[in-house]
């Protein structure tokens, strides 16, 4: 059994779900990280935690790893959900096909998941669930249609989920980051945010640290823009 908080993230390989996953673990939490590339595991054998390579498109890898969690600590304390990239193009041209996969990343990747732990959370009567959504869920960018799309309909099962569960003391929230820096870099980009840079991971991984702590704690339901100004206006 744990003596201290364990956290679960998902999509944690590299970019800001590795950034999170050092950050949480810095913080004193135990860690678990699933990854499709392997990176996520090896992660989380030098974090002192446990790891599955899979996806997290999978219930099955996703419950291996929860078991694996489970085994070994006895709790989960904070879930997180990372997400990788989903299909992008014009809005007519995009198929069947590919808005389905554009669901399954950025809108399925936060239910499976959270069909598994919920359980757990209710049944040590607390847990904190934090989603990396996108800067653009509310004001949606032609370049990222189903991540727009689905992130909007995240927004929604986020505040569902949070009315349902409040009572038991378990919360959800997103974290709405704009250009950040596991991105590749364009001068364009960078001038369109008013604070005339590219956010960090670790300044994410710092915002879903704070959601994650006691600090907290009366927060649920909510949207945070980790944006440097891009949508200040929306």
């Amino acid at each position: 059994m744990a003596t201290g908080k364990v956290a679960v993230v998902t999509a944690g390989g590299s970019g800001m779900g590795a950034a999170v996953a050092r950050r949480l673990a810095a913080e004193g939490f135990q860690v678990g990280v699933l990854s499709s590339s392997g990176k996520g595991e090896a992660l989380a054998k030098q974090l002192g935690g446990v790891g599955v390579t899979g996806s997290n498109q999978s219930t099955d890898d996703l419950a291996r790893l929860v078991d694996l969690v489970m085994a070994r600590w006895g709790r989960i304390d904070v879930l997180v959900n990372s997400a990788g990239h989903g299909p992008r193009g014009p809005i007519l041209e995009i198929s069947d096909e590919d808005w389905h996969r554009g669901m399954d990343t950025y809108l399925m990747n936060v239910i499976r998941p959270t069909r598994l732990v919920t359980p757990h959370m209710k049944q040590q009567k607390g847990g904190a669930i934090i989603n990396i959504s996108t800067a653009w869920a509310f004001e949606p960018s032609a370049m990222f249609p189903t991540s727009a799309v689905f992130r909007a309909g995240l927004a929604s099962f986020t505040k569902v989920f949070a009315d349902t569960y409040a009572a038991d003391n378990l919360r959800m929230n997103n974290v709405l980051p704009g250009w950040i820096d596991s991105l590749p870099p364009t001068e364009a980009r960078r001038e369109s945010v008013p604070m005339r840079r590219y956010g960090t991971s670790d300044e994410i991984a710092a915002t879903v640290a704070f959601l994650a702590s006691d600090g907290a704690a009366y927060i649920t339901g909510q949207n945070l823009r980790v944006d440097g100004g891009l949508t200040r206006s929306v």
